[in-house]
């Protein structure tokens, strides 16, 4: 089974659709219909504008998005998914590429997600911290130790686990991390604790919005990141995406669910076409992986 899995926040790059833009009439079609969804023009600062305006999240989870899935309507002779997933924001990329959702519908919510997400940010100070080099039970052991709020975020591969939380807590687990024997234990420069209880404001707003829009049956299983299992039931589909916000990522589990189920190769669909595919092959380096670009 060939798998198309899509990524999420941080696989932005400088110029991302420029060459969609100039050489397919489709993505032309796509990025202004996108510019005149948005109320602005995303298109001018993905190609043109400077690392600091793309990683701001009203525009990164919308321009990740729509080089994700105009990637795979440009490249729809090759696009031939047996199933799907997507890395957090990713899963709405994979719901439109596979038809569960239209492409306005899916733009229209990734904004309103990156919106709620960015006021929750603003509510409370809180950040993540990448942490290498330490098995899972370790870092989930210390962070239900720590009682501020700090919790694993993103089970990304083996010995990768981000985690989330208050300012503080954070703090504090990066220091016991490293006395542990973390190889590194990092304080990324994100606007908040994404995956953690403090998103709660934000699954709330995107619950409701969710909740609005007309899903359509699925083309293909997607495999969701809050319980790595095989969805095609539209009412699970947009629960688990609800829950998302304040539940972990499981791409580890989510990859070894798949290849027991059967995948035989992965594609990562937007973005830089690395992140995905790294984070694979540590998961088992002997599938291929390739981009579709």
């Amino acid at each position: 089974m060939k798998a198309y899995v899509f990524p999420g926040q941080g696989a932005q790059f400088l110029e991302m659709g420029k060459a969609l833009y100039n050489e397919f009439p489709l993505a032309k079609e796509l990025f202004e219909q996108a510019n005149e969804l948005l109320g602005f023009r995303i298109s001018d600062i993905m190609f043109d504008g400077d690392a600091d305006a793309l990683k701001q999240t009203k525009v990164t989870q919308p321009a990740i998005f729509l080089h994700s899935v105009i990637t795979s309507k440009i490249k729809a002779d090759e696009f031939k998914p047996e199933i799907v997933a997507g890395h957090s924001l990713g899963e709405f990329s994979a719901l439109c590429a596979s038809g569960a959702l239209s492409f306005e519908d899916g733009l229209l919510l990734v904004q309103k997600r990156a919106l709620a997400m960015q006021k929750a940010c603003e509510t409370t100070q809180s950040t993540m911290a990448a942490i290498l080099g330490l098995p899972d039970i370790e870092v989930e052991n210390i962070c239900n130790g720590i009682e501020e709020i700090v919790v694993p975020a993103n089970y990304n591969c083996p010995g990768q686990l981000v985690i989330s939380g208050s300012m503080e807590g954070i703090e504090i687990a990066v220091e016991q991390l490293k006395a542990a024997g973390a190889k590194r234990a990092l304080i990324l420069p994100v606007g908040g604790a994404f995956h953690s209880p403090l998103m709660e404001p934000a699954r709330a707003e995107l619950a409701e919005a969710i909740n609005a829009v007309q899903f359509n049956p699925i083309q293909c299983p997607i495999y969701q990141n809050v319980d790595a299992k095989a969805h095609t039931e539209v009412s699970i589909i947009k629960q688990n995406l609800i829950q998302q916000l304040t539940a972990p990522v499981r791409w580890t589990q989510t990859i070894e669910r798949m290849i027991e189920d059967g995948t035989t190769s992965f594609t990562e669909v937007g973005g830089t076409g690395k992140v995905l595919r790294g984070m694979i092959r540590k998961i088992d380096r002997t599938l291929p992986t390739e981009t579709l670009s």
